[in-house]
């Protein structure tokens, strides 16, 4: 997994559940099913800036952290969509594993007013569009990126 991936992972654990020590933060990694070192996860808390706290490790700037890490939705789409298909008003879009909540993140920030929202698996996201037609555009700009 990328690192911007695993730091994602990382933020969003530390904002659902207090984490109280960096042993415990590799543990939520672990049950993730992401395995890192000691070492690997000291540079991530340092990099992504989060102090410890007495409810567990946050986030240190007040800035929005998944906008920081988070990559381009272009980088995104290109390095782990490997497959779309449309039905109706819905997309369904397959992503390497572990990658479709980062993708879906990203669509929700482009705030597209073709999309109504997305729901992102392990692998899968569903993107959810106004209309049938709308539906088509959205294919055709993903379409658009990942084989241009």
């Amino acid at each position: 997994m990328s690192k911007a991936l695993r730091q994602q992972r990382i933020l969003e654990i530390v904002a659902e559940t207090p984490v109280s020590s960096q042993d415990a933060l590799r543990r939520e990694l672990h049950k993730a099913g992401l395995r890192v070192t000691q070492a690997t996860l000291s540079r991530d808390v340092n990099e992504l800036g989060l102090v410890k706290t007495q409810e567990g490790y946050a986030p240190a700037a007040e800035e929005a952290p998944l906008t920081r890490v988070l990559p381009s939705l272009e980088r995104l789409l290109r390095e782990f969509v490997v497959d779309l298909r449309p039905a109706g008003n819905l997309l369904v879009l397959k992503t390497a594993p572990g990658s479709a909540q980062p993708v879906a993140a990203a669509l929700d920030s482009e705030s597209w007013p073709e999309v109504l929202g997305t729901i992102g698996g392990d692998d899968t996201i569903l993107i959810i569009a106004t209309n049938s037609r709308n539906c088509g555009k959205v294919a055709a700009r993903i379409r658009g990126v990942i084989a241009p």
